[in-house]
Protein backbone atom coordinates (compact mmCIF):
# COMPACT_ATOMS: atom_id res chain seq x y z
CA UNK A 1 0.00 0.00 0.00
CA UNK A 2 1.39 3.37 -1.06
CA UNK A 3 0.58 6.52 0.91
CA UNK A 4 0.79 10.09 -0.35
CA UNK A 5 2.31 12.86 1.77
CA UNK A 6 -1.06 14.14 3.06
CA UNK A 7 -2.03 10.57 4.04
CA UNK A 8 0.72 10.26 6.67
CA UNK A 9 -1.78 9.93 9.58
CA UNK A 10 -3.11 6.80 7.86
CA UNK A 11 0.39 5.38 7.48
CA UNK A 12 0.97 5.76 11.22
CA UNK A 13 -2.24 3.90 12.01
CA UNK A 14 -1.43 1.05 9.62
CA UNK A 15 1.98 0.80 11.26
CA UNK A 16 0.22 0.40 14.62
CA UNK A 17 -1.86 -2.47 13.23
CA UNK A 18 1.29 -4.26 12.04
CA UNK A 19 2.89 -3.67 15.43
CA UNK A 20 -0.06 -5.18 17.33
CA UNK A 21 -0.21 -8.12 14.91
CA UNK A 22 3.44 -8.88 15.64
CA UNK A 23 2.84 -8.62 19.38
CA UNK A 24 -0.17 -10.90 19.21
CA UNK A 25 1.73 -13.49 17.17
CA UNK A 26 4.93 -13.46 19.24
CA UNK A 27 3.15 -13.61 22.63
CA UNK A 28 0.09 -15.62 21.56
CA UNK A 29 -2.25 -12.83 22.66
CA UNK A 30 -5.71 -11.94 21.36
CA UNK A 31 -5.29 -8.37 20.08
CA UNK A 32 -8.36 -8.38 17.82
CA UNK A 33 -10.18 -5.75 19.90
CA UNK A 34 -7.22 -3.39 19.71
CA UNK A 35 -6.90 -3.90 15.94
CA UNK A 36 -10.62 -3.32 15.45
CA UNK A 37 -10.33 -0.05 17.37
CA UNK A 38 -7.47 1.10 15.14
CA UNK A 39 -9.41 0.13 12.02
CA UNK A 40 -12.24 2.40 13.16
CA UNK A 41 -9.69 5.17 13.65
CA UNK A 42 -8.43 4.56 10.11
CA UNK A 43 -11.95 4.84 8.71
CA UNK A 44 -12.64 8.11 10.54
CA UNK A 45 -9.22 9.56 9.70
CA UNK A 46 -9.66 8.71 6.02
CA UNK A 47 -13.04 10.45 5.92
CA UNK A 48 -11.59 13.56 7.57
CA UNK A 49 -8.65 13.69 5.15
CA UNK A 50 -10.75 13.22 2.01
CA UNK A 51 -13.68 15.48 2.84
CA UNK A 52 -11.83 18.67 1.88
CA UNK A 53 -8.93 18.03 -0.52
CA UNK A 54 -7.27 20.89 -2.37
CA UNK A 55 -6.40 20.97 -6.06
CA UNK A 56 -2.85 19.69 -5.72
CA UNK A 57 -3.92 16.80 -3.51
CA UNK A 58 -6.44 15.71 -6.14
CA UNK A 59 -3.73 15.94 -8.79
CA UNK A 60 -1.60 13.61 -6.64
CA UNK A 61 -4.50 11.17 -6.29
CA UNK A 62 -5.11 11.18 -10.05
CA UNK A 63 -1.50 10.00 -10.47
CA UNK A 64 -1.49 7.43 -7.67
CA UNK A 65 0.54 4.42 -8.90
CA UNK A 66 -2.15 2.01 -7.66
CA UNK A 67 -4.99 3.88 -9.37
CA UNK A 68 -6.93 1.69 -11.86
CA UNK A 69 -6.55 2.39 -15.58
CA UNK A 70 -8.70 1.84 -18.67
CA UNK A 71 -8.03 -1.87 -19.21
CA UNK A 72 -8.88 -2.67 -15.58
CA UNK A 73 -12.22 -0.88 -15.86
CA UNK A 74 -13.00 -2.66 -19.12
CA UNK A 75 -12.27 -6.02 -17.50
CA UNK A 76 -14.76 -5.17 -14.75
CA UNK A 77 -17.62 -3.50 -16.62
CA UNK A 78 -17.67 -5.50 -19.87
CA UNK A 79 -19.04 -9.02 -20.14
CA UNK A 80 -16.67 -9.38 -23.09
CA UNK A 81 -14.11 -7.00 -24.58
CA UNK A 82 -12.31 -7.45 -27.91
CA UNK A 83 -9.36 -5.11 -28.39
CA UNK A 84 -8.68 -3.78 -31.89
CA UNK A 85 -5.24 -2.61 -33.00
CA UNK A 86 -3.51 -0.26 -35.42
CA UNK A 87 -4.29 2.90 -37.34
CA UNK A 88 -3.94 1.15 -40.75
CA UNK A 89 -1.33 3.72 -41.65
CA UNK A 90 1.77 3.63 -39.44
CA UNK A 91 1.47 1.38 -36.41
CA UNK A 92 -0.30 0.40 -33.20
CA UNK A 93 0.13 2.96 -30.42
CA UNK A 94 0.06 1.16 -27.06
CA UNK A 95 -0.80 4.37 -25.16
CA UNK A 96 -4.36 4.20 -26.52
CA UNK A 97 -6.46 1.04 -26.38
CA UNK A 98 -9.85 0.43 -27.90
CA UNK A 99 -12.34 -2.11 -29.08
CA UNK A 100 -15.90 -3.39 -28.86
CA UNK A 101 -17.22 -4.43 -25.47
CA UNK A 102 -20.50 -5.89 -24.27
CA UNK A 103 -22.12 -3.72 -21.60
CA UNK A 104 -25.41 -4.79 -20.06
CA UNK A 105 -26.36 -6.61 -23.26
CA UNK A 106 -25.35 -3.72 -25.56
CA UNK A 107 -22.28 -3.44 -27.78
CA UNK A 108 -20.23 -0.31 -27.09
CA UNK A 109 -17.00 1.00 -28.59
CA UNK A 110 -14.58 1.71 -25.75
CA UNK A 111 -11.48 3.85 -26.30
CA UNK A 112 -9.06 5.07 -23.65
CA UNK A 113 -5.58 6.08 -22.62
CA UNK A 114 -3.63 3.30 -20.94
CA UNK A 115 -0.73 3.82 -18.53
CA UNK A 116 1.48 1.10 -17.15
CA UNK A 117 1.42 -0.36 -13.65
CA UNK A 118 5.19 -0.92 -13.35
CA UNK A 119 8.41 0.33 -14.95
CA UNK A 120 8.31 -2.15 -17.84
CA UNK A 121 4.68 -1.58 -18.79
CA UNK A 122 4.98 2.19 -18.32
CA UNK A 123 7.66 2.25 -20.98
CA UNK A 124 5.60 -0.11 -23.16
CA UNK A 125 2.59 2.24 -22.88
CA UNK A 126 4.79 5.36 -23.20
CA UNK A 127 3.43 6.53 -19.84
CA UNK A 128 0.00 7.02 -21.41
CA UNK A 129 1.27 9.68 -23.85
CA UNK A 130 -0.07 8.90 -27.34
CA UNK A 131 1.71 9.42 -30.66
CA UNK A 132 -0.27 10.55 -33.74
CA UNK A 133 -0.99 6.94 -34.69
CA UNK A 134 -2.78 6.55 -31.34
CA UNK A 135 -5.24 9.30 -32.18
CA UNK A 136 -5.63 7.97 -35.72
CA UNK A 137 -6.34 4.51 -34.32
CA UNK A 138 -8.95 6.06 -32.03
CA UNK A 139 -10.58 7.83 -34.96
CA UNK A 140 -10.61 4.64 -37.03
CA UNK A 141 -12.43 2.87 -34.20
CA UNK A 142 -14.89 5.74 -33.82
CA UNK A 143 -15.71 5.58 -37.52
CA UNK A 144 -16.17 1.82 -37.17
CA UNK A 145 -18.60 2.40 -34.30
CA UNK A 146 -20.51 4.92 -36.39
CA UNK A 147 -20.71 2.45 -39.29
CA UNK A 148 -22.40 -0.14 -37.07
CA UNK A 149 -24.41 2.44 -35.08
CA UNK A 150 -22.73 1.71 -31.74
CA UNK A 151 -22.21 4.30 -28.97
CA UNK A 152 -18.70 5.41 -28.01
CA UNK A 153 -17.24 5.70 -24.50
CA UNK A 154 -13.82 7.33 -24.04
CA UNK A 155 -11.70 7.02 -20.89
CA UNK A 156 -9.30 9.96 -20.50
CA UNK A 157 -6.09 9.57 -18.49
CA UNK A 158 -2.95 11.14 -19.92
CA UNK A 159 -0.25 13.63 -18.87
CA UNK A 160 -0.40 14.88 -22.47
CA UNK A 161 0.24 13.87 -26.05
CA UNK A 162 3.80 12.68 -26.65
CA UNK A 163 5.96 15.78 -27.38
CA UNK A 164 8.84 14.01 -29.17
CA UNK A 165 10.28 15.10 -32.50
CA UNK A 166 9.10 11.93 -34.23
CA UNK A 167 5.52 12.60 -33.08
CA UNK A 168 5.68 16.11 -34.54
CA UNK A 169 7.12 14.74 -37.77
CA UNK A 170 4.16 12.37 -38.12
CA UNK A 171 1.63 15.16 -37.53
CA UNK A 172 0.71 15.19 -33.85
CA UNK A 173 -1.24 18.48 -34.01
CA UNK A 174 -3.05 17.49 -37.19
CA UNK A 175 -4.09 14.12 -35.73
CA UNK A 176 -5.61 15.75 -32.64
CA UNK A 177 -7.30 18.49 -34.69
CA UNK A 178 -8.72 15.90 -37.08
CA UNK A 179 -10.21 13.97 -34.16
CA UNK A 180 -11.88 17.10 -32.81
CA UNK A 181 -13.36 17.88 -36.21
CA UNK A 182 -14.61 14.34 -36.80
CA UNK A 183 -15.91 13.73 -33.26
CA UNK A 184 -18.02 16.87 -33.44
CA UNK A 185 -19.99 15.30 -36.31
CA UNK A 186 -20.22 11.61 -35.43
CA UNK A 187 -23.81 10.41 -35.55
CA UNK A 188 -23.57 8.06 -32.57
CA UNK A 189 -23.62 9.02 -28.86
CA UNK A 190 -20.22 9.91 -27.38
CA UNK A 191 -19.58 9.78 -23.63
CA UNK A 192 -16.19 10.90 -22.27
CA UNK A 193 -15.00 10.15 -18.72
CA UNK A 194 -11.85 11.56 -17.12
CA UNK A 195 -10.56 8.70 -14.95
CA UNK A 196 -7.19 10.22 -14.05
CA UNK A 197 -5.22 13.02 -15.65
CA UNK A 198 -6.80 15.15 -18.35
CA UNK A 199 -3.96 17.21 -19.74
CA UNK A 200 -4.10 19.54 -22.71
CA UNK A 201 -4.59 18.34 -26.30
CA UNK A 202 -3.56 14.86 -25.27
CA UNK A 203 -6.89 14.56 -23.46
CA UNK A 204 -8.92 16.53 -26.00
CA UNK A 205 -7.88 14.17 -28.80
CA UNK A 206 -10.49 11.67 -27.52
CA UNK A 207 -12.39 14.11 -25.30
CA UNK A 208 -15.05 15.77 -27.41
CA UNK A 209 -18.43 14.25 -26.62
CA UNK A 210 -22.11 14.74 -25.89
CA UNK A 211 -21.45 14.36 -22.18
CA UNK A 212 -18.19 14.83 -20.25
CA UNK A 213 -17.87 13.30 -16.79
CA UNK A 214 -15.02 13.34 -14.29
CA UNK A 215 -14.18 11.03 -11.44
CA UNK A 216 -14.07 12.91 -8.14
CA UNK A 217 -10.27 12.92 -7.74
CA UNK A 218 -9.20 13.82 -11.28
CA UNK A 219 -8.16 16.98 -13.08
CA UNK A 220 -8.73 18.52 -16.51
CA UNK A 221 -6.66 21.47 -17.73
CA UNK A 222 -4.79 23.01 -20.63
CA UNK A 223 -1.52 22.50 -18.72
CA UNK A 224 -0.20 20.56 -15.73
CA UNK A 225 0.52 22.41 -12.46
CA UNK A 226 4.25 21.68 -12.79
CA UNK A 227 4.47 23.06 -16.32
CA UNK A 228 2.42 26.10 -15.36
CA UNK A 229 4.73 26.73 -12.41
CA UNK A 230 7.84 26.41 -14.56
CA UNK A 231 6.50 28.95 -17.07
CA UNK A 232 5.26 31.54 -14.57
CA UNK A 233 7.85 31.16 -11.81
CA UNK A 234 10.72 29.40 -13.62
CA UNK A 235 10.50 26.65 -11.04
CA UNK A 236 8.35 23.63 -10.14
CA UNK A 237 8.27 24.74 -6.48
CA UNK A 238 5.01 26.67 -7.01
CA UNK A 239 3.04 23.74 -8.46
CA UNK A 240 0.62 23.72 -5.52
CA UNK A 241 -0.26 27.39 -6.08
CA UNK A 242 -0.58 26.71 -9.82
CA UNK A 243 -2.97 23.82 -9.15
CA UNK A 244 -5.26 26.10 -7.17
CA UNK A 245 -5.14 28.95 -9.69
CA UNK A 246 -5.78 26.68 -12.70
CA UNK A 247 -9.14 25.59 -11.20
CA UNK A 248 -8.68 22.11 -12.63
CA UNK A 249 -10.69 19.87 -10.29
CA UNK A 250 -13.96 18.14 -11.15
CA UNK A 251 -15.86 20.59 -8.96
CA UNK A 252 -14.26 23.54 -10.76
CA UNK A 253 -14.97 22.09 -14.21
CA UNK A 254 -18.63 21.47 -13.47
CA UNK A 255 -18.91 25.00 -12.09
CA UNK A 256 -17.58 26.37 -15.37
CA UNK A 257 -20.04 24.25 -17.36
CA UNK A 258 -17.24 22.43 -19.14
CA UNK A 259 -18.00 19.10 -17.48
CA UNK A 260 -21.51 17.69 -17.12
CA UNK A 261 -21.16 15.63 -13.95
CA UNK A 262 -18.96 14.05 -11.30
CA UNK A 263 -18.71 10.35 -10.46
CA UNK A 264 -17.98 9.95 -6.75
CA UNK A 265 -15.07 7.76 -5.68
CA UNK A 266 -14.95 5.40 -2.69
CA UNK A 267 -13.43 6.82 0.51
CA UNK A 268 -9.69 6.83 -0.03
CA UNK A 269 -9.93 7.24 -3.80
CA UNK A 270 -10.52 4.89 -6.74
CA UNK A 271 -7.41 2.87 -5.93
CA UNK A 272 -8.72 2.07 -2.45
CA UNK A 273 -11.61 0.00 -3.87
CA UNK A 274 -11.15 -0.42 -7.66
CA UNK A 275 -13.96 -2.94 -8.09
CA UNK A 276 -16.45 -0.64 -6.40
CA UNK A 277 -15.23 2.27 -8.53
CA UNK A 278 -15.74 0.19 -11.67
CA UNK A 279 -19.36 -0.48 -10.70
CA UNK A 280 -19.96 3.23 -10.12
CA UNK A 281 -18.65 3.94 -13.61
CA UNK A 282 -20.64 1.11 -15.18
CA UNK A 283 -23.95 2.29 -13.76
CA UNK A 284 -23.27 5.88 -14.82
CA UNK A 285 -22.37 4.82 -18.37
CA UNK A 286 -25.60 2.81 -18.69
CA UNK A 287 -27.62 5.75 -17.41
CA UNK A 288 -25.99 8.39 -19.64
CA UNK A 289 -26.10 6.30 -22.83
CA UNK A 290 -29.78 5.55 -22.23
CA UNK A 291 -30.51 9.28 -22.12
CA UNK A 292 -28.35 10.11 -25.15
CA UNK A 293 -29.98 7.43 -27.30
CA UNK A 294 -33.35 9.14 -26.87
CA UNK A 295 -32.14 12.00 -29.09
CA UNK A 296 -32.17 12.02 -32.86
CA UNK A 297 -28.63 11.94 -34.33
CA UNK A 298 -28.92 15.37 -35.94
CA UNK A 299 -30.28 16.89 -32.76
CA UNK A 300 -27.47 15.27 -30.79
CA UNK A 301 -24.83 16.72 -33.15
CA UNK A 302 -26.35 20.20 -32.92
CA UNK A 303 -26.36 20.05 -29.13
CA UNK A 304 -22.78 18.75 -29.12
CA UNK A 305 -21.53 21.61 -31.28
CA UNK A 306 -23.48 24.16 -29.26
CA UNK A 307 -22.00 22.79 -26.04
CA UNK A 308 -18.46 23.56 -27.13
CA UNK A 309 -19.32 26.78 -28.92
CA UNK A 310 -20.74 28.19 -25.68
CA UNK A 311 -17.81 27.29 -23.43
CA UNK A 312 -16.08 30.36 -21.99
CA UNK A 313 -17.02 33.98 -21.50
CA UNK A 314 -16.34 36.98 -23.70
CA UNK A 315 -17.27 40.61 -24.17
CA UNK A 316 -17.02 43.23 -26.91
CA UNK A 317 -15.21 46.54 -26.58
CA UNK A 318 -15.52 49.48 -28.91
Amino acid sequence: MIFLDFEKPLLDLYDQIEKWQRIGKSKSLDVSDRITDIEHQIENTRKNIYKDLNGWQRVQLSRHPERPYTLFYLSQICDKFTELHGDRNFGDDKAIVGGFGSLDGETVMFIGHQKGSNSKTRQYRNFGMPNPEGYRKALRLMKLAEKFDKPIVCFIDTPGAYPGIEAEERGQAEAIARNLFEMSQLKVPILCIVIGEGASGGALGIGLGDKILMLENTWYSVISPESCSSILWRSWEFKEIAAEQLKLTAKDMTGFGIVDGIIEEPDGGAHHDPEKMAQFIKQRIIKELKELKKLDSEERIDLRIDKYANIGEYDFSE
